[in-house]
Formats: structure tokens, C-alpha cells, sequence
């Protein structure tokens, strides 16, 4: 599923393309593009020279491009830009002969779909979104349509290419994001390294550089090891059924009271998983097509950004999956001591610490946005809502740099930082006792409890029939074995029968046995 290659190839194609400079005299790379004109220097030096090198063998590699010598081009890369119509943004009165000519922000009802330039080449039309795929960036979550620019299989012809792109204006005011996409395939570890570079050109000007590298595992059943991951993925689907089967019958046994118990919910977590399988399939098919066109055509872009991106959710939800196996684990040593006192000291102070949440949390917003209000204009740590709310947990753990808000207002730069940490810590200290103090209680009630029991026996009787949730009217009534354990004393086993009711308890040496009595647990006859 994940294995210590994948970061090794995401971590050389990030250094290969993020990193590398224009030449020795200008430090110009793909992080510190800052203009349209910086993105083409980009384009015409670091990006090709990445893309396309001269291997050790040409006769053996077939005249293919292995980057770092080891991992295929395939197919050609491809740089797709989205564009949004002039004139769509409200000019004020006191500007409107000074400006002629405005670009809103990006927003899809605004984007722009005409032809443009060249209306004969295909670089300059507009193409529809061929997958329900869209991208999150950082100003605006943009489609998968957009004017699309493919480059040649060799470096020279993609150098061409670019140049005819920049010379001819194909990147204009209205371009509000460029992305450059392209694949590798490494043979000696079965990976897929997915790319995408992206340079968002907000309306405020200048360019926001960011990038995405997937190593993936499309092809997943080419070794043993392989084979071996897809029997246990059948065992899995075997113990998943299991669980599927005992909570239908859970869920007619308990009904619509199937859902208060977090444990009920866990599982249907659990089984939900199985939504997964329908993927694989989906995957498998699509990488072979995707693979059989290629080999039909290799001047195409294969477009298996979609299905890494798909693959990364499908990992996430196995991740969570395994995560919540792992918790369910808890449900079965909750009958130790340490685990049940744990477990019934959370319980029976949640009411408490929910109430201290609620009051932690209304400090806690009203501050971030009052941190937004005041410092978002300047310091990059509050220049969102979002960002702000991360900041203050950060300033919970400590990792924080005050001199950033003292630059933007010495007063009210110490005041927040100040009052914020003081109510935080203070806030968080009192629910954090909470739960200990009443650790401490539950501890020192059973200590207690224990020496009644050591000396009346007749009451450890009753006190396990009042506890036990099957018993409804009389010790007759129950036909059943449990094991108890109370906090610091001894196992106690409590054997019930029809013909004769007995209790064992190993407290110092000591055996003794009750006759059959019947006990009414009405609350008068006690």
C-alpha cells in the first residue's frame, strides 16, 4: 500500500523540478515565480531539462525520455490554463476613464470559454472538463477544462513549443492558473509518480507557485509479495462479512437502539470499507486502458492524475480503516482494572468536560477572529480564518513566533498574545482535572469497597445481583456465569444455577457457600 520508495521518489522529482535554477547567474526556480515572465524562464530551462534526458543506452531505451535515468516519460507532459472574461468586476465611478479594462477573481460562471489568438490551432480553444475533477488551490478551486498545450516527445520540439506559446501571448491578464502535468513510471519499484505543477495568478497580481507529486501504485499485482497482499485482502473480506453478519442480527435484536452505542458505529465504519473493493476494480480497468492507448499513441498525455488522486483517498480510507481496528481493540481489555477505571472515570465526567469545551471553544474562535481582524493584513499566519485557528493551536504547543504580531502592533500584538494563553492554559488545566480528581474518588471508593466486601459477603451478593443489567426481578430469573472484577481486590467468580446458588471468592483463603434464596430487588423489600 505505502512503502519507504514511494517518499524517495517524490522527494527526487520535488528536488528535480521545485529546486533547480534557471542557470548559475539567475536563482530563478519554480518556487520563486512571481510573474508570468518568471513562469516562462521556468518553462523554457529548469522544466525541460527535467523532462527530457539523454540516456546512458539510447539503442535500449528506444530514443524514451528516463529521468534520473531510471524512470519513463510517458507520453508527453501537457500545460493546461484557465481563463476568466474581461469586465466582469464593478469599476468605481472615480476610475472608470482612468481603467479601461478589469479581471475578476476566478469563479467557474466567470471563466472564460472562446477562442482566442490562433483560432486554428488547438492551443487556443477551449476544452470542456473530460473528469469530475477539480482542483483546490490556494485562490479558488478551478475544473478540469481549460486551453491545453501539449509538448513533443523530445526536447527540442517542447522548447519550440513553449517558445511559440510565450511569443504569441498565450498566457494573458485574464489567466488565473496554469497547471503542467506529466507521469513516470519507475520498473525497479512498480511506481507511478504522478506531477503537477502549479502557478496561480490571483487578481491582486503576481503568481503563487505550488505542486503535487503522487507516487502511486497502480499496477498492484506483479510480484509474491503482491500476490501474497491480495490473499489477505480476500481474508479481510471474509472477516468483514463475519461483521457484517453479526450486527444484521445485532441490529434485529436491538433496532433503532443498534445506533447508541459507539462501539455499533465503529463497525459500520469498518464494513464501510468494502466500498473499496469497487474501486480496485475501477482502478485496474482504467490503468490498462489508460496504458493501451498509450502504447497506441505515445505523442498523447495520459491522464493519470485522476485515478492517483482517487488512489491517495483510497490509501486514506484504508488508513482509516486500520485505525479503527486498532481502537476496537479497547473493547475487549475494558475488563482489566486499569482500562474499566479509565474507561468509568470518562464516563461519568464527559457531561463536565463537554461544558468546559463549549466555554474553551467560544474563547478560542472569538480570539481567532479577533487575531483575524487585527494581524490578517499583515502576518501570513492570520491571513485567513482558517490559518488563524491552526496558529492558536500552535500557540498552545508553543510553536510560535511573536515577533511577527509585536511588528504589526506592539500594544494589541502582546495583549492578545498575552490574555489568549493565560485563558487557553488556565481553561485547559481545570478540564484536565476533571477526570483525575475523579480517578482519585473512584480509586479511594474501592478501597473502601473492598473492605466491606472482605467483611460481609451477604452485601457483595446484592451488590453484584443490583449490578447486573439481565437481572429483572429475582436471582431465580438469571441463568448465567460472569466474572467481576472490582478495583484493587481479588477475582471474585459468581456461579449462578437453578438448583443452588453459590458464591467463591478467594479473599485471604476464605470459601464460603449460600443456600438457594430468592432476593426481590423491588426497592421496598431492600
Amino acid at each position: 500500500m505505502v512503502s519507504q520508495d514511494m517518499y524517495y521518489l517524490n522527494n527526487a522529482m520535488a528536488k528535480l523540478f521545485l529546486e533547480t535554477t534557471v542557470s548559475e547567474t539567475e536563482n530563478t526556480n519554480f518556487k520563486s515565480i512571481s510573474t508570468i515572465s518568471d513562469f516562462w524562464k521556468f518553462a523554457e530551462g529548469p522544466l525541460v531539462d527535467g523532462l527530457y534526458w539523454n540516456s546512458w543506452n539510447n539503442i535500449s531505451s528506444g530514443g524514451k525520455s528516463f529521468v534520473y535515468h531510471e524512470n519513463l516519460l510517458l507520453g508527453v507532459p501537457q500545460i493546461r490554463q484557465i481563463k476568466v472574461l474581461p469586465n466582469k468586476c464593478n469599476i468605481h465611478s472615480y476610475f472608470i476613464n482612468t481603467i479601461k479594462e478589469c479581471f475578476t477573481p476566478y469563479h467557474f460562471k466567470y471563466e472564460d470559454t472562446a477562442e482566442f489568438g490562433f483560432k486554428n490551432s488547438s492551443e487556443w480553444r477551449y476544452y470542456l472538463p473530460q473528469y469530475l475533477e477539480w482542483h483546490w488551490g490556494q485562490m479558488g478551486t478551478y475544473s478540469s477544462g481549460g486551453y491545453i498545450s501539449t509538448l513533443a516527445q523530445t526536447k527540442d520540439k517542447s522548447k519550440l513549443k513553449i517558445q511559440y506559446l510565450k511569443r504569441n501571448n498565450w498566457l494573458t491578464r485574464g489567466t488565473r492558473v496554469v497547471f503542467i502535468d506529466f507521469s513516470f513510471y519507475n520498473a525497479n519499484v512498480n511506481l507511478f509518480c504522478v506531477a503537477r505543477l502549479i502557478v496561480e495568478f490571483p487578481a491582486t497580481g503576481g503568481a503563487i507557485p505550488s505542486s503535487k507529486f503522487y507516487a502511486v501504485k497502480l499496477l498492484r499485482y506483479v510480484s509474491d509479495t503482491d500476490y501474497f497482499l491480495a490473499f489477505c485482502e480476500i481474508l479481510f473480506l471474509l472477516v468483514v462479512s463475519v461483521l457484517i453478519f453479526q450486527d444484521v442480527m445485532r441490529f434485529k435484536e436491538q433496532k433503532l437502539q443498534y445506533f447508541k452505542y459507539v462501539w455499533n458505529w465503529i463497525n459500520l465504519l469498518i464494513i464501510a470499507s468494502l466500498l473499496t473493493v469497487g474501486f480496485n476494480v475501477y482502478r485496474t480497468v482504467q490503468v490498462s486502458l489508460s496504458l493501451k492507448n498509450l502504447l497506441e499513441d505515445p505523442n498523447t498525455y495520459p491522464n493519470l492524475h485522476f485515478l492517483a488522486y482517487w488512489q491517495i483517498q483510497y490509501n486514506n480510507v484504508i488508513a482509516l480503516n486500520v485505525f479503527f481496528s486498532w481502537i476496537k481493540i479497547f473493547k475487549y481489555i475494558s475488563f482489566t482494572t486499569t482500562m474499566g477505571l479509565l474507561s468509568s472515570a470518562l464516563f461519568r465526567c464527559a457531561k463536565d468536560i463537554m461544558g468546559f469545551a463549549v466555554m474553551f471553544f467560544i474563547i478560542f474562535f472569538s480570539y481567532a477572529q479577533l487575531s483575524f481582524l487585527i494581524f490578517g493584513d499583515e502576518v501570513t499566519d492570520f491571513s485567513t480564518f482558517a490559518n488563524c485557528i491552526f496558529t492558536q493551536f500552535r500557540i498552545i504547543l508553543g510553536d510560535f513566533n511573536f515577533a511577527d504580531i509585536e511588528k504589526a502592533d506592539k500594544i494589541l500584538g502582546a495583549l492578545y498574545y498575552v490574555t489568549f494563553v493565560f485563558l487557553a492554559f488556565f481553561i485547559l488545566m481545570v478540564s484536565i482535572s476533571i477526570p483525575q480528581n475523579l480517578m482519585y474518588i473512584i480509586m479511594s471508593f474501592s478501597q473502601y469497597l473492598t473492605v466491606i466486601l472482605k467483611k460481609d459477603l451477604a452485601f457483595l451478593l446484592l451488590f453484584y445481583l443490583l449490578s447486573a443489567k439481565r437481572f429483572q426481578d429475582t436471582v431465580q430469573e438469571v441463568q448465567w456465569v460472569k466474572t467481576i472484577q472490582f478495583y484493587n481486590t481479588p477475582k471474585m467468580q459468581v456461579n449462578i444455577a437453578t438448583d443452588r446458588y453459590s458464591i467463591c471468592c478467594n479473599i485471604e483463603e476464605l470459601r464460603v457457600s449460600i443456600p438457594v434464596r430468592t432476593y426481590n430487588l423491588d426497592e421496598d423489600s431492600y
